[in-house]
């Protein structure tokens, strides 16, 4: 088996981006593939448009093994080609292949025979065998006869580059045995820890097991959230005291609902390609709808709160404070803050809001803000809704100002709250 020396990178986003450059720093020859213009173009200015990459981090891969470029015919030079494009669901919440068989459709009109080629994209079990593999023999070539073919999860975590280093082991499963071990050779270049398994089946279940436990245990915190709001007690001391167990048990913690590229897209994967099968996956698709209902709840606490100084939600002057999905990045792909956000205004309320990451935010309903100030906010809400707690902003000066406010994160502990000012998910009023 030659060595893969020249690799071609579809999608340079959270996923493909650091995967490119930690292969060109491993001494790859790499080609960053982007259908976006937009996306090219910030690239080679050198300028990075996710968290996880430093301008200077990728300026030195340009300067190095990388280079970017909107021509897929490049795709015909490389080695080994990894597909790292987004995987969303339909308003339906069935699976959207569309990104990823427009990648495979580059591949096709580009490939040929012995390169290895590896979908990163999660996905549900006989994606990669299946349709992605389908488009690509278009051409005439067949996997596992003419090129080899592989699905090797990503494992990002954006907002924390740790996540894409060494450290994290990989999977990887091939069509064939020949194709994963190709595979995981050249992934061995990235990753200190490769792990085989039987198939791209088993390699798509795995990730879609890692994403769907976090779900499901999402959901059921913020179930319980909701129970302890109306039995009185504090749903944040009762996961902490249970987080003092050394064994048998992991923390989770309610919130607004769930956002990302992953959590809330990947369990409809599995329970619709279980019910191909005939298998109903209730307990999967119920854990989705749960969390998918939070942001309701949360216009809910925003009126609540209101009322209880006479006041209505319709008229009254809602301050959101940050809008990612989670905290620290600037990735807003998801974040329940565009449901809070649309439903707090068809009640009639006026809406602004603060994100230090995120100048500008579309909400559910198709209407564009743009990030104010802090203080400007605080001095102007009659409640401030917390919704994602970034480092960057000041929280011992929110609550010194403002009036009122809604709280679905605990940012408020251990900050001298006064009686009746803060209202919080799964807690009630301080």
């Amino acid at each position: 088996m030659s060595e893969d020396t020249r690799i071609a990178v579809i999608g340079l986003g959270y996923v493909g981006l650091p995967l490119a450059i930690a292969f060109a720093e491993a001494g790859v020859d790499v080609t960053g593939v982007d259908a976006s213009e937009h996306r090219v173009g910030q690239l080679l200015e050198r300028h990075s448009p996710i968290d996880d990459i430093t301008d200077e981090r990728l300026s030195a891969a340009l300067d190095g093994r990388l280079s970017v470029t909107l021509d897929p015919a490049a795709i015909h030079d490389a080695n080994a080609v990894f597909v790292c494009v987004p995987t969303p669901i339909t308003g339906t919440k069935d699976p959207d292949l569309g990104p990823v068989l427009s990648a495979a459709t580059r591949i096709r009109d580009n490939v040929r025979a012995g390169q290895l080629i590896v979908l990163q994209s999660t996905t549900f079990p006989g994606t990669t065998t299946g349709p992605f593999r389908e488009r690509i023999e278009e051409s005439g070539l067949n996997a596992g006869v003419d090129f080899d073919l592989a699905f090797a999860p990503e494992r990002v975590n954006p907002g924390d580059p740790a996540s894409a280093s060494r450290d994290v082991p990989r999977l990887v499963g091939g069509s064939t045995p020949g194709a994963t071990k190709r595979a995981a050779a050249l992934l061995s270049k990235v990753n200190d820890r490769v792990i085989e398994l039987s198939s791209p089946d088993a390699a798509e279940m795995a990730k879609l097991l890692e994403n769907t436990f976090r779900n499901v245990n999402i959901a059921f915190v913020n179930q319980l959230a909701l129970l302890c709001e109306r039995m009185g007690i504090d749903v944040w001391e009762v996961i902490d005291a249970a987080a003092t167990k050394p064994f048998g048990f992991m923390k989770f913690t309610p919130g607004p609902g769930v956002g990302g590229h992953c959590i809330p897209v990947d369990p409809y994967y599995l329970a619709w390609r279980a019910r191909e099968f005939d298998f109903t996956e209730r307990f999967i698709e119920l854990a989705g709808d749960i969390n998918f209902g939070m942001p309701r709840h949360v216009v809910d606490l925003t009126a609540e709160a209101l009322n209880e100084r006479g006041r209505s939600l319709k008229g009254a002057r809602v301050g959101v404070i940050g809008v990612a999905f989670k905290p620290d990045v600037q990735d807003d792909r998801n974040s329940p803050a565009a449901a809070v956000m649309a439903g707090i205004a068809e009640r009639g309320a006026d809406l602004r809001y603060h994100d230090p990451h995120v100048p500008a935010y579309r909400d559910a309903a198709g209407r564009t803000h743009t990030s104010v100030g802090l203080d400007s906010l605080l001095h102007w809400a009659d409640v401030i809704l917390v919704h994602t707690p970034h480092r960057a902003i000041d929280w011992d000066h929110v609550y010194e100002t403002a009036d009122l406010v809604v709280d679905t994160v605990n940012s408020s502990r251990d900050r001298g709250a006064k009686p009746r000012q803060v209202l919080r998910l799964g807690a009630g009023w301080s």
